[in-house]
Order: structure tokens, then C-alpha cells, then sequence
């Protein structure tokens, strides 16, 4: 099982949902890098949701730096972070060994690692495992806005409920917005019509996906690789590794295919004496490598795959048919909570970006 993703910066991720802890290490972090505790429970907070909207299991999540700090300084060596389970209930999963969840990891678990899996809340398959995740993006994103660059997430649609979407040529007054907002949508009636639905799919026994569209400022061009480590490469890489994250598009995406050539290019413009582009169809990004325009991409987010509904399955040991009820405590929807899932994931990629093509010391430059 590889658990490691990045190149100079690298995130290791271990624990499972209902073990003792889960936590990461970080390793690659320029010594003397500030490391902001408070931007780590911001993070894990917002990852938690809202009670109402969310699962019942509310986790303290309290983390512990046990290693590569000291006085608040990164001192070169791996940071490793430890958060530990204190509302794990391993019973609610035990009638599930033999019957594996549609859409879950049971089954292709129970392929892989032939018995020995731990199935307990999706064990280390779990979305409990974005705890870590996002303890190390705060700190990449703590970095990166040291040097001016900004990255935001919101949900652009919920069910079909649509946001405001990023204005793909300068985001700035709309990252701030979001900024500290528990449920981050830009508009308040959307905000409104999302939790109704959210809240009408638990009493449905049901959940709801959508797409989160994320937007980063001040990132410089000439950053990223052509082919197999462009820029976006490195970001749909690290996207996958969030639970229910079944696609991505950057800047027009999809929509591409139905554009010519004279509709999808962003001519090039100066302006105040700076290079940039007319338009950002491209999400800034050309030829894999930054173009200094604003990058923006969206994520598609599929339903939570936990519901109450009556589902079909099939029992490993008789190999028989069966039909399967899940209980537990479950999100009807994790767009909300996956949104600094998406900052985090963004945060270590662009810093990893950033490190192999300037070298560490240039985070600690003014």
C-alpha cells in the first residue's frame, strides 16, 4: 500500500477510521518555517461541518505536533502530526464484514488485501483519514500566503443548486468572502436552499454530491512540468486522493468541446505594463506550466455512499444475494466538509511546485 504523495515536499498518511489515531507526516518543510497551530484547528474545524448538515460522530479533533517543531518553527526534519479517535464505535460495522457497502472500498479492499483489511468506518479508507490531510495543508498554506499566494474552495453546486461562480480573471474580493465562512458559498440564498436540501436527503434516508470550484491568486508563471508533471497532473494526482472525488476540470473544462479555437484561446494583453491574458478559459494553465493568471478548477463530488435506503449486496461467505441496511452515523452530504480537503490537497502541491523550482530557501526570503 503506497500512502506517499509529492516530490521535494512529501505527505505520508496513516491511521484508520476507527483505530486509535490517524495522523501524517510531513516531510520536505524548509527549516525555520513558521507553523501557524491556529490555521490547524481552523482547518479541522471547517473539515468538520455543521451538526445539523453532517455526521453524528463529532471527533475533538485535537492534534499533536510530535515531531519536526520546535517553538513553532519547522526544524527541517518530518513534522508529524497525530489526532487522536475518541468517538470510534468499531461495533456498528461488525454485521458489514461478510457484506460489503455499494460504492464503498469493501469489496475491492477485500480483493487486496484478502481478509486482513480493516472495514471498520471504511478503516483507512475512510474520509476520517482528511483530518491529517488537512493539518498539512494549513501548513503549506500558511507558506504559501507568506508569499502572497491565496487559495479559496466553495461549493459551485449542490444537487443542482447553483453559486456564484469565481471570476476567472481576479476571484480576490470572493476569496475573501469565503474566508472563515462555515458553510462556503458566496451567495446567502444559496447558502439557504443548500441546507434544505442537505437536510431533506437525511430525512430521506439519501445524500447529495455536487461540484466545489477552487481559485488560487498570486501563484507565478513558469511553475509545473510539461507531460507527466505538469501542473495539471500534480493537481488531479493529489484531487483523487479525496474520498468521493470522481472528476476535474480546469478553467472551461468540459464545456471546450463544444468551443472553436478563436472562442477557447486567451489572447495575450498588457496590462499596467504586465503580460497577462484577455481571457482564462485555460484555468491558468498553458502547457501544463503556469501562466501567472489565476488557476481555477472544479471537482465533481459524488453522493456520500453511507445511506439508510435498503441496498443490494451480496454475502461473501454464502455467496448469496442479500439485501443491506446501513446504520451508523453518516454525512448525507460532504461537500461543505471537502472543501478544505481541496485547499489542503492545493496548498501541498503548490508548495511541492514551488520548492522544486525555486528550492527551499525561497519561502524564507522576504
Amino acid at each position: 500500500m503506497k500512502n506517499t504523495i509529492g516530490n521535494q515536499l512529501t505527505l505520508t498518511l496513516f491511521g484508520e477510521s476507527h483505530g486509535e489515531a490517524v495522523g501524517c507526516v510531513l516531510d520536505g518543510i524548509p527549516a525555520g518555517t513558521e507553523i501557524d497551530e491556529a490555521l490547524i484547528r481552523s482547518f479541522l474545524e471547517r473539515r468538520k461541518g455543521a451538526a445539523q448538515i453532517s455526521t453524528a460522530r463529532r471527533e475533538p479533533d485535537l492534534f499533536r505536533l510530535v515531531s519536526g517543531v520546535r517553538n513553532n518553527r519547522a526544524e527541517g526534519t518530518p513534522v508529524t502530526v497525530l489526532i487522536e479517535n475518541k468517538e470510534a464505535r468499531r461495533s456498528d460495522y461488525d454485521k458489514l464484514w461478510n457484506v460489503p457497502r455499494p460504492s464503498h472500498a469493501d469489496y475491492p479492499a477485500r480483493l487486496r488485501y484478502e481478509g486482513f483489511e480493516d472495514l471498520s468506518g471504511g478503516g483507512h479508507f475512510s474520509g476520517r483519514l482528511t483530518a491529517p490531510l488537512c493539518a498539512a495543508g494549513a501548513i503549506c498554506m500558511s507558506m504559501l500566503e507568506k508569499k502572497g499566494i491565496r487559495i479559496a474552495s466553495h461549493i459551485l453546486s449542490l444537487h443542482g443548486i447553483l453559486d456564484e461562480a469565481f471570476d476567472p480573471l481576479d476571484p480576490a474580493e470572493q476569496i475573501d468572502v469565503l474566508k472563515g465562512k462555515s458553510f462556503p458559498v458566496l451567495r446567502a440564498a444559496a447558502e439557504e436552499r443548500m441546507i434544505e436540501a442537505v437536510k431533506a436527503a437525511r430525512e430521506q434516508k439519501d445524500s447529495l454530491g455536487g461540484i466545489l470550484e477552487t481559485a488560487v491568486t498570486g501563484m507565478p508563471g513558469g511553475i509545473g512540468e510539461p507531460f507527466f508533471d505538469s501542473v495539471e497532473s500534480m493537481l488531479s494526482h493529489a484531487m483523487f486522493s479525496i474520498p468521493a472525488v470522481k472528476g476535474i476540470a480546469f478553467g472551461a473544462g468540459f464545456d471546450f468541446a463544444a468551443m472553436r479555437g478563436s472562442e477557447a484561446n486567451d489572447p495575450y494583453v498588457i496590462r499596467n505594463g504586465k503580460i497577462v491574458t484577455e481571457t482564462n478559459h485555460n484555468g491558468g494553465i498553458s502547457g501544463g506550466i503556469t501562466n501567472g493568471m489565476p488557476l481555477i478548477f472544479t471537482l465533481a463530488v459524488r453522493p456520500a455512499s453511507s445511506i439508510g435506503l435498503p441496498q443490494k449486496s451480496v454475502d461473501l461467505e454464502t455467496m448469496q444475494e442479500t439485501e443491506l441496511i446501513i446504520e451508523g452515523r453518516h454525512d448525507p452530504c460532504i461537500l461543505h466538509r471537502a472543501v478544505p480537503c481541496a485547499e489542503a490537497m492545493t496548498a501541498l502541491v503548490l508548495a511541492d511546485l514551488l520548492i522544486q523550482r525555486y528550492g527551499p530557501a525561497w519561502f524564507r526570503e522576504g
